[in-house]
């Protein structure tokens, strides 16, 4: 059986980062990259806010930059998904693709978190061209024109008011004659003048060949099909934490988010570590994933290095 002194997991932004740090501690980590290599950022055109690319950068070659980095330092980096774990004792046991089992000093579990879509087959063959999870990270794109959003909560809101300061119009589509958001936020939405409510509105098909040209929606009350013309689609109905194969042993809170101790990335179990969006429900950025990162490979050495058994840690 394979013996791992650190053990990432997750091959974006935050698992990237952890790799660099780790391996420039000499931990010696194996990077399991689960099944895609470079995380969401992959499906991103272009990156504009991450410091220093002055002219912006597309995903795939930031991400394919991290990995070099990682590399060039040391970094096994591996495909492989880790589909099961024991951490009821050390060192602690998991298994890649349901079939080889490894132990690992240290854990640092950095899988992300995953957007919820819509399901249209338009939506998948126009996401990043136009279609987008992540008002923060691409409206800027956007500024000057028409855009929707899909969402009721609190992060829909939020995306359309960030939105509403960049585009000349954002359609916000409510599928009921309600939104789930708190009261001061559906107010702010209300009150911003070019912030367009849909109530009782479904999206049927997001329109255009190459890049987003509109969106085809259906009145659930009245049954009428009308067509929005908009250059941006942005979809905000929430993600889901890719925490499933460690919530039997790893605090997490009702959403399936890994709850860390503030400040830190310690998780309830000593020598496991969580970064990235699969811990943070909040930025869920680039540049904070990358933040955790470095800090879970920090806390990792010293975990290492000392071997002194923190606190209890209730979560």
């Amino acid at each position: 059986m394979e013996h791992i002194q650190t053990l990432i997991i997750g091959a974006g932004a935050a698992g990237y980062t952890a790799a660099i740090y780790a391996s420039r501690a000499n931990l010696h980590p194996v990077l399991y990259a689960g099944s895609q290599l470079g995380g969401q950022l992959v499906t991103t055109s272009d990156v504009e806010n991450y410091p220093g690319f002055p002219q912006g950068v597309t995903g795939p070659e930031m991400m394919e930059a991290f990995r070099r980095q990682a590399e060039r330092f040391g970094t096994d980096i591996r495909f492989g998904m880790i589909t099961d774990v024991d951490f009821s004792e050390r060192p602690y046991r998991l298994v890649v693709d349901g079939e080889k089992t490894i132990t690992a000093d240290t854990v640092i579990i950095a899988t992300g978190a995953s957007a919820k879509w819509l399901g249209l087959p338009s939506e998948a063959r126009l996401n990043g061209s136009g279609v987008s999870a992540c008002a923060v990270c691409d409206g800027f794109f956007y500024r000057g024109l028409d855009v929707a959003i899909v969402g009721a909560g609190d992060t829909a809101c939020e995306e359309a008011l960030y939105l509403s300061k960049l585009c000349r119009t954002v359609h916000m589509l409510v599928r009921k004659d309600s939104m789930r958001a708190s009261q001061i936020m559906q107010t702010r939405v209300k009150n911003t003048p070019n912030i367009i409510i849909h109530w009782n509105t479904r999206t049927e098909e997001i329109l255009g060949e190459r890049e987003v040209t509109g969106v085809r929606t259906r009145n659930a009350l009245t049954d009428e099909v009308e067509e929005i013309a908009v250059q941006g689609f942005f979809v905000a109905i929430g993600h889901h934490p890719n925490s499933s194969p460690f919530s039997k042993y790893i605090a997490t809170d009702k959403q399936g988010y890994i709850l860390t101790v503030p400040g830190s990335t310690r998780t309830n179990l000593e020598g496991v570590f969580a970064a990235g969006d699969v811990q943070d429900k909040h930025f869920r950025q680039a540049i904070t994933a990358a933040g955790t990162g470095a800090m879970a490979a920090l806390e990792a050495e010293r975990y290492l290095v000392t071997r002194e058994t923190p606190a209890p840690v209730t979560l």
